[in-house]
């Protein structure tokens, strides 16, 4: 039956996450359909495991009855004819005299061999019984683990990723050597797909892109193409120095030494959780201007170049020429639509 509900269980904690419309906060929505595979197979799989189940509890309680329907056989049986059993005897009780010296010895020597056999079963006993609690333990243990991830998945609420994620993780300009083993974890201003690729797949992949951006004069970054957009001006900075450029995000104070420069941020699903990250640039707004952490603001302004000294590193920075707060929108993730 454990293995039932937590098949059934999962099932029903990917149908909550359907309905209650939280899939995009687990992965890219791009791969839905995944989700809803998983939510058929682990449907099938419990009403399988059920009718295992009921085959087996079924067949136990026919044993069990078929063994109750012997013991009352049993016990109702016919008895022995008792005049055969008295001539019986009396054709026998002298052969049975001969042989009692003989009979007294063998039943001594049969009580000594009975004696050691019930000794080394009980033996056998104790030991097999020392050892038939632990797979009940590991098996439970087990089960615990996978209901674990059942109940929170039910029952908690879905936390919303916004700037307390990027105090606690921190982030830098992205300087590393980054394998396939390990593509999210280092996920931050800069979308790097390049991971998912081999060498000569990816400058393909790369080119391809920069080709749909690079003779804009003005690029607008939108929730369909924020993330293939960014990744495009992070690998051609300088193709794009100078150009008008404009999106919404939420503001980060960082470690900036002065009161005008915020980094504006999208969390962003390249697959999934796994390898989300934190994209974006820093803004150099005009002056005198003062944003809370988490703020949305959506900044027009032109491509340049700055020394951050926290990162030690020129990275692009925009230079607001217009911006404005803007109210949290409905989904606050972007994906990678390839």
């Amino acid at each position: 039956m454990s293995r039932f509900l937590i098949l059934f269980g999962f099932a029903l904690m990917f149908i909550f996450i359907h309905l209650e419309g939280n899939l995009n906060k687990y992965i890219n929505t791009r791969y839905s359909y995944l989700s809803v595979t998983a939510i058929v197979l682990f449907a099938l799989l419990s009403l399988f495991e059920f009718a295992r189940f009921y085959r087996l509890e079924s067949e136990a309680e026919r044993r069990k009855q078929e063994a109750a329907a012997r013991d009352q056989s049993t016990d109702e049986g016919p008895s022995h004819d008792h005049a055969d059993h008295d001539h019986a005897h009396h054709d026998h009780a002298h052969h049975d005299h001969a042989h009692h010296d003989h009979a007294h010895h063998d039943h001594a020597h049969h009580d000594h061999a009975h004696h050691d056999h019930a000794h080394h079963d009980h033996a056998d006993h104790d030991h097999g019984h020392s050892h038939e609690d632990r797979p009940g333990w590991r098996r439970t243990l087990g089960y615990a683990i996978l209901f674990v991830p059942i109940l929170t998945g039910i029952f908690l609420p879905v936390q919303t990723l916004d700037s307390s994620f990027v105090k606690a993780k921190g982030f830098s300009f992205p300087q590393f050597e980054a394998t396939a083993d390990n593509p999210g974890e280092h996920q931050f201003l800069k979308p790097d797909t390049s991971v998912y690729y081999g060498a000569a797949g990816y400058e393909e992949v790369k080119n391809k892109d920069f080709a749909e951006y690079k003779d804009l004069q003005t690029i607008e970054l939108t929730d369909e193409n924020y993330l293939k957009a960014m990744e495009v001006i992070y690998n051609f900075p300088g193709n794009f120095m100078g150009r008008t450029i404009s999106f919404n995000g939420f503001a980060y104070k960082g470690e900036q030494v002065d009161n005008n420069h915020y980094f504006v941020f999208r969390f962003g699903f390249i697959h999934c959780a796994a390898d989300s990250g934190v994209f974006g640039m820093l803004v150099d707004f005009p002056k005198s201007t003062t944003l809370d952490d988490d703020q949305w603001v959506h900044v027009t302004g032109k491509l340049s170049w700055e020394l951050y000294q926290p990162f030690k590193a020129t990275i692009p920075v925009l230079r607001a020429t217009e911006w404005e707060t803007i109210p949290s929108p409905a989904d606050p993730y972007v994906y990678r639509n390839y």
